[in-house]
């Protein structure tokens, strides 16, 4: 009896791997996703944006902070400054690199957040086109091609992901397009509000250029 149920079971497992799809799964390349669908492509722009504009604002705070070191290296410029004149020129180097300090944590504290919600928003992109994605194809799972060490190139439904991606952007765009009246209280086409993009940030400091450390509050130099 024992020997029977073995041999049934054995055969039981043996039907069913063999009746089991081994193009059952999907696999996704989430950068890809990132760099070639339209959404990933607006995320991209309006990052690159958002960096931008602040880092326009660091540098003109650092060319501030570069000018007034300057003058503290400068003895015939410190000569001509009575005390009081020297000592208001330290308290606005010192602010200024206070100022400056403050900006660039914000800096990255922003563009690490921007970041974050790009990312959010691209993943669920990615879910729901996977979803029809795997309806359409009768697939049991999509799955990240970072989450995988190897697979079959035949198993890469990237290309199909995008497209399903491209359809609920364009339905979304449509959408955002038809729901903004204009002054007169007729309907306007307009281009799709912008979300923070992604791209994808680099490896340090999200792709970001380091600025320059403020120095130390200058002293006078002696003659």
């Amino acid at each position: 009896m024992i020997r029977r149920f073995l041999f049934a079971s054995l055969l039981a497992t043996t039907v069913s791997l063999s009746a089991a799809d081994p193009l059952s799964l999907g696999i996704v390349n989430f950068t890809t996703c990132i760099t070639d669908s339209k959404v990933g492509k607006q995320e991209q722009a309006s990052f690159e944006a958002l960096k931008k504009q602040m880092s326009s604002l660091l540098e003109d705070k650092e060319k501030e902070l570069n000018e007034i070191a300057a003058k503290f290296n400068d003895p015939e410029y410190l000569d001509g400054l009575s005390p009081e004149a020297e000592e208001d020129l330290k308290n606005k180097f010192r602010a200024l690199n206070e100022e400056m300090n403050r900006y660039q944590n914000q800096y990255y504290q922003v563009l690490n957040q921007a970041n974050m919600r790009i990312i959010q928003a691209i993943s669920t992109s990615i879910s729901g086109a996977s979803e029809k994605v795997a309806k359409d194809k009768k697939l049991a799972a999509v799955l990240n091609k970072d989450a995988s060490f190897y697979y079959a190139p035949t198993l890469d439904v990237t290309k199909l992901v995008i497209v399903e991606m491209d359809k609920s952007f364009d339905m979304d765009t449509k959408k955002q397009d038809t729901m903004q009246p204009d002054q007169g209280g007729k309907k306007q086409m307009s281009p799709p509000a912008k979300a923070p993009t992604s791209g994808v940030a680099d490896e340090t400091n999200n792709g970001v250029k380091q600025t320059a450390t403020p120095v130390e509050t200058p002293t006078k130099k002696e003659k």
